[in-house]
Formats: structure tokens, C-alpha cells, sequence
């Protein structure tokens, strides 16, 4: 089958990729440019485990054809640090153990991200609200809400300073409400 070259920004680096047409962003992330933070989950769009940010939105990659988003801006995983520090949230994971199994991670640290860089002091309802569609099966939320308050905290109610693009007016498959 014939592959069509793309350019995407990846996690700030302008990529070209070759990518065939009837793949997912989230096999070209992982398959064609090796960056398996972003994770395989029910490939459905239900569980958020491959959510990525697209132009700064969180969406499901799962869903994502990449013909679709030629020049747009990806932020996954590893390029939630910025200039080799850690994200406030991925700092107050790591110090509350927010985490068990780790598997949703990647998503709940990108879709938290994008909360904190829209709304810098959210509520527990905003939390909720912005991490609906990323599952985790082992902490029953509460250590993932406490992380995003202390990450919340450490801004101050002001902008941080991240990896996360500005939004996009476009919501390009699996934009998550």
C-alpha cells in the first residue's frame, strides 16, 4: 500500500513521516516515530490512554487519522517537560504517588495539563469534567485530583509555563468535551 508524506510538529520538532492511510495517529506515534508514551488502550475512543494534545486540546489518537491533521502541532507524553523540567502535574504525581499501574498516566498527565493550562485553578467539578474520558482502573481518582490541586497551588492561579500548545478552533477526531 502506498505511504503519503506528512508534516507534523511533534512535541515542537517538525517531523516528516510517511504514514499509510488507513493508520491511526496513535500507530504512527508509536510505530513510525517511536514514542511509546502514548498507549494502545481499547482503540475504541473510551478509555483516553492514547490521549494526546492536538493544537493544545486533548484528543484520542486512537481516532485520529494523520492525512487529517497535516501541520498541526502534537504534544504526547515526552514532550510534556519543558527545556528538561518536569511539568508541575507530572511533579505532583510523582510526589503523591498518583499513579499505580501507570497505564492511563500518559493521558491523565496530557489531559491535566490542558485543564490547568485553560482553567489554572480548577475546581474538583472542573477536574472531573476535564479528565472524563481518560479510565483509570486502580486509584479511584483521588490521588489524581489531589496531584492536579497541589499542581493547581504551585501556579498560583497564574498561566504556566509548559509544553502545551495554544488551542485550536478545530476539534479533529476524538476531541474529548
Amino acid at each position: 500500500m502506498q505511504r503519503t508524506l506528512i508534516t507534523l510538529t511533534v512535541n515542537g520538532e517538525e517531523r516528516e513521516v510517511a504514514v499509510l492511510p488507513h493508520h491511526t495517529l496513535l500507530e504512527v506515534l508509536r510505530e513510525d516515530l517511536g514514542l511509546t508514551g502514548t498507549k494502545h488502550g481499547c482503540e475504541l475512543g473510551e478509555c483516553g490512554a492514547c490521549t494526546i494534545l492536538l493544537d493544545g486540546e486533548p484528543v484520542l489518537s486512537c481516532l485520529v487519522l494523520p492525512l487529517a491533521i497535516q501541520g498541526r502541532a502534537i504534544t504526547t507524553i515526552e514532550g510534556l517537560e519543558h527545556h528538561g523540567q518536569l511539568h508541575p502535574l507530572q511533579e505532583a504525581f510523582a510526589e503523591l504517588g498518583a499513579a499505580q499501574c501507570g497505564y492511563c498516566t500518559p493521558g491523565m498527565l496530557l489531559a491535566g495539563a490542558a485543564l490547568l493550562a485553560k482553567i489554572p485553578q480548577p475546581t474538583r467539578t472542573q477536574m472531573k469534567e476535564g479528565l472524563a474520558g481518560n479510565l483509570c482502573r486502580c486509584t479511584g481518582y483521588t490521588k489524581i485530583y489531589e496531584a492536579l490541586e497541589k499542581a493547581a497551588e504551585r501556579g498560583k492561579g497564574e498561566k504556566q509555563e509548559t509544553a502545551v500548545p495554544a488551542s485550536s478552533p478545530n476539534g479533529i477526531g476524538g476531541k474529548r468535551q
